[in-house]
């Protein structure tokens, strides 16, 4: 019996994180559905406020213990923002102890905000590639937060999680198939750094619509030159993914063509990725080529959702959904300066490639957003800021042809340059 109880204990399974004081009898209902679709399945209580209404396979007190937390006293205390960061902590120690030892087959959380909150913290703290299912009432929002750079399936719960009835059933079933079917069809290819996925060096590239010409002849050259290539929306997340992978050690070589991310945050658009944006790569000492795809822009939702002291700018409706506005001189100036101060700090090789007739589709002669004296304030601006970095200005646009494959065929050749000091 001994030896039973120890290979349960070693076996991988998927874990269900829920308060079950006030998602008890759902949470037990995603198990009970996995287990008939063949998937061992362990629930988790992550509620300490009240009483749990089913029987936990993990107990709050195991599971807060991880994070070195009291559920008890949490619950004395009665904060229920206390609880919440404290089961989100725990969520994080916990995933990760059972990862590492090898216990984690996929997670599925399920809940309103709380709920989500708890989950999604320990899915965030996951590789991709392993199944991350999270059943929310906020799945229809706005959720960049709980889902951050991660692989994370968000399912809407349609009415409130609140009991076992013909809207929430055929829900929770849903994910648990959907859990079910990821467990056991995985593919020895899940995660990036499989073996299956190793066999050419990882090369990341920034796109946006108005770059996409650009970005698709570069990532042919790159291909053509037995690289692997990822493509990354520039929408704020994909930035944050990029630089995720690239502290992680996944990236080779950044091709960091669409650096619009920066507009947005300078200048207060809705598609930041944060001040840390353009760093990673910086700090690890990745070779990297840069150019300034799409930072005459700055992105807003519709029309309505700009602030009012934007009222005089320039804008082009994409979209019922996406406003863009066109940056100023001064703005420009100061995402050069900005990208001009990051890249000055690089532990590694760095270019940088300007295309000197526009930076995006909309940034051209005769298109809604050209401005030359913008371009020129942020090329003397990142030139000001970073005077010993590597500059080349081309006589083209963007989308051109030729700026891609000079753009490509630098990184190429920085990568090549590496590996030759490597070898001797």
């Amino acid at each position: 019996m001994k030896v039973q109880d120890e290979n349960r204990q070693t076996a991988r399974c998927v874990f269900i994180i829920a308060t079950l004081d006030t998602k008890g009898r759902e949470a037990a209902y995603v198990r009970d559905v996995l287990a008939a679709c063949g998937t061992t399945a362990r629930l988790i209580d992550a509620g300490c406020l009240g009483l749990p209404s089913v029987a936990a396979d993990v107990s709050r007190e195991e599971f807060f213990q991880a994070a070195g937390h009291d559920p008890a006293a949490l619950a004395a205390a009665a904060d229920r923002g206390r609880a919440v960061s404290a089961a989100a902590e725990a969520a994080v120690a916990w995933v990760r102890r059972e990862y590492d030892a090898g216990r984690v087959a996929g997670v599925v959380g399920l809940g309103g905000s709380a709920g989500t909150t708890i989950a999604t913290a320990a899915m965030r703290a996951l590789p991709i590639g392993v199944p991350k299912v999270m059943v929310s009432t906020l799945a229809s929002g706005q959720v960049r937060h709980y889902v951050g750079d991660k692989d994370i399936l968000l399912l809407n719960t349609v009415v409130d999680l609140s009991g076992l009835n013909r809207i929430t059933r055929p829900v929770l079933a849903e994910a648990a198939r959907a859990m079910a079917g990821l467990v056991q069809f995985q593919t020895t290819d899940a995660s990036p750094c499989s073996a299956a996925s190793v066999d050419r060096q990882l090369i990341a590239a920034t796109m946006f619509g108005v770059t996409t010409p650009c970005v698709e002849e570069a990532r042919r050259v790159l291909e053509d030159a037995g690289y692997e290539v990822l493509v990354f929306h520039a929408t704020g997340g994909g930035g944050q993914a990029m630089e995720s992978l690239i502290e992680e050690g996944l990236i080779a070589g950044v091709l960091d063509l669409t650096t619009t991310e920066l507009a947005d945050e300078l200048v207060g658009g809705v598609l930041s990725a944060g001040p840390m944006r353009l760093t990673a790569a910086a700090r690890r000492g990745v070779p990297q080529v840069v150019s300034l795809g799409a930072t005459d822009m700055v992105n807003f939702h519709a029309r309505e959702s700009v602030p009012a002291k934007f009222v005089c700018r320039t804008f082009y409706q994409h979209n019922a959904n996406v406003t863009l506005m066109r940056t100023t001189a001064a703005e420009c100036a100061a995402i050069g300066a900005d990208i001009g101060r990051k890249l000055a700090k690089a532990a590694g090789p760095v270019a940088v490639f300007a295309p000197t007739l526009g930076v995006s589709a909309l940034d051209r002669a005769g298109q809604p957003f050209d401005d030359p004296a913008a371009r020129q304030a942020t090329c003397a601006a990142l030139r000001a800021s970073a005077p010993d970095l590597e500059f080349t200005a081309l006589d083209w646009h963007i989308n051109d042809p030729e700026f891609a494959r000079a753009a490509a065929g630098r990184l190429i050749a920085i990568l090549a340059a590496k590996r030759a000091d490597f070898a001797h």
